[in-house]
């Protein structure tokens, strides 16, 4: 009773049984106009052909008399059909014709029968029924009465057979219609218990779980995917914390145990040249934590897309040209060139200021990591149009990142071994990325291909869609 109850609170079931009320009302209509027009075209056709009969009638009288009258409506009446005649005396009884007995009354007065009336025919085949028939009648010059009549049982058996159809059709439309709703009802309950279900895993903290999608592509399906979507990135936004978390508690526990070890080491110490060695010390390492929480806040503020309303059409081809000019100083004091082959013109719809910084943390990697290769191969900037996508390439000849690594240094505060040695906090390619997703592009790694070099080298790629028109 519970499931009948939440079944007709469903929306789909109320409108459902909406459209039914509705239905039923228009073919009840149907049914009455329909069975009204049908008595209606039949009253006229019985009319029109007693209006012939009677006119033929008539006519016969006034050619050849009573003789001619007599002999026509003899003819007449023994043909087969439903038609009546009946000759009477001015007294009213009845002389000829193929009727037994009429109504009383029927031919006293001239002129069309305001009701049909009951008669009685000489033979009757089959069971016994009530007669009922309507006629014209008129006098003739001599007081004999004549009438013309039909009998109606022909037509109220085709008006019963038109209603009895339409009452059949109306039930199994209805039928049909009431097996629909339920059938509708059911299902729209079933995909909302399935909803239901996966809603309760979901607030019991499992936000691997997807509401159901189905084949339809109705409402049910797209509001499924926009929640899809939405605990996917809630799902990202929370593995995103809890690795902050962890990364914060193992990866700044070493430089605040050893900014205290240093502050302990100030106090304990006489020199004064000594001591305000250690402080500078000090701010040093508190000047790369506050770095460190610098670039988590941007990171955080990115993923969240609280400065997407900032977004507009940006020259990333002028961006990068002014990136890599600020980066030349910097390159060659680490004895590199910083070369540029990009395309002019191009733009993109997007934060200039996020875009600038991401391209920063590229060559800030590429010329830190560069500086270690043999020959001290020069470093690219690369941007050009390739079919529907902005691909932006800053490319270096260092060690490179091993394949199966490319996914983990992207990573917040994952650094490679090899790479600890290095200052940093291992959050720059992390927040590129989410640069790029915040721009509905993607991050791509590979290794520099150049066969004139030894070392593998990395190309960091973004990858911007075109702005649509």
């Amino acid at each position: 009773m519970s499931r009948l109850r939440l079944l007709f609170r469903s929306t789909s079931v109320r409108l459902s049984a909406l459209y039914i009320i509705l239905f039923s009302l228009c073919a009840a209509f149907l049914v009455v106009y329909v069975t009204a027009m049908s008595e209606r075209i039949l009253a006229q056709q019985v009319r029109e052909n007693l209006n012939q009969e009677t006119s033929d009638v008539r006519g016969a009288y006034e050619r050849g008399g009573i003789n001619l009258l007599l002999r026509t409506m003899e003819r007449r009446a023994r043909q087969p059909g439903a038609n009546l005649y009946v000759i009477a005396s001015p007294t009213g009884e009845m002389l000829a014709g193929n009727v037994a007995s009429v109504e009383p009354g029927v031919l006293d007065q001239e002129g069309w029968t305001r009701m049909p009336f009951r008669y009685e025919p000489f033979t009757e085949m089959g069971p016994k029924r009530e007669h009922v028939a309507t006629a014209n009648v008129f006098f003739l010059d001599n007081g004999l009465r004549v009438m013309v009549g039909r009998d109606l049982g022909e037509p109220g058996r085709f008006r019963g057979i038109v209603r009895r159809a339409l009452m059949v059709a109306l039930a199994i439309m209805g039928l049909g219609a009431l097996v629909i709703w339920f059938g509708i009802g059911r299902n729209a309950l079933r995909r909302i218990d399935r909803m239901s279900a996966a809603s309760t895993k979901i607030m019991a903290g499992d936000l691997s779980q997807r509401l159901p999608v189905g084949l339809a592509g109705d409402e049910f399906d797209r509001l499924s995917e926009s929640l899809n979507a939405m605990l996917e990135r809630i799902e990202k936004l929370n593995e995103g914390l809890r690795q902050v978390s962890d990364n914060i508690a193992h990866d700044l526990k070493t430089p605040l145990t050893r900014l205290r070890n240093k502050a302990a080491d100030a106090l304990e110490e006489n020199d004064e040249e000594v001591r305000r060695t250690a402080l500078e010390g000090i701010i040093g390492e508190s000047d790369q934590l506050i770095r460190t929480f610098n670039a988590l806040l941007m990171i955080s503020r990115v993923e969240a897309g609280s400065i997407a309303a900032e977004m507009s059409s940006v020259d990333i081809s002028a961006i990068s040209a002014d990136c890599a000019e600020l980066y030349e100083p910097v390159a060659e004091d680490a004895g590199l060139a910083l070369k540029m082959e990009i395309e002019p013109g191009l733009t993109v719809q997007g934060n200039r200021e996020l875009i600038g910084q991401a391209i920063f943390n590229l060559l800030d990697n590429a010329i830190k990591y560069s500086a270690e290769a043999d020959g001290r191969e020069p470093v690219y900037v690369r941007l050009k149009r390739q079919g529907e996508e902005l691909r932006l390439s800053v490319c270096d000849h260092g060690p490179g990142v091993p394949a199966e690594k490319r996914g983990e240094v992207v990573k917040r505060f994952v650094r490679l071994d090899e790479s600890r040695s290095k200052p940093g906090t291992g959050l720059g390619l992390s927040l590129v990325e989410a640069v790029m997703e915040l721009h509905g592009g993607r991050l791509e790694l590979s290794a520099t291909h150049d066969e004139n070099h030894a070392m593998p080298g990395l190309t960091v790629t973004m990858i911007f869609p075109l702005p649509t028109a």
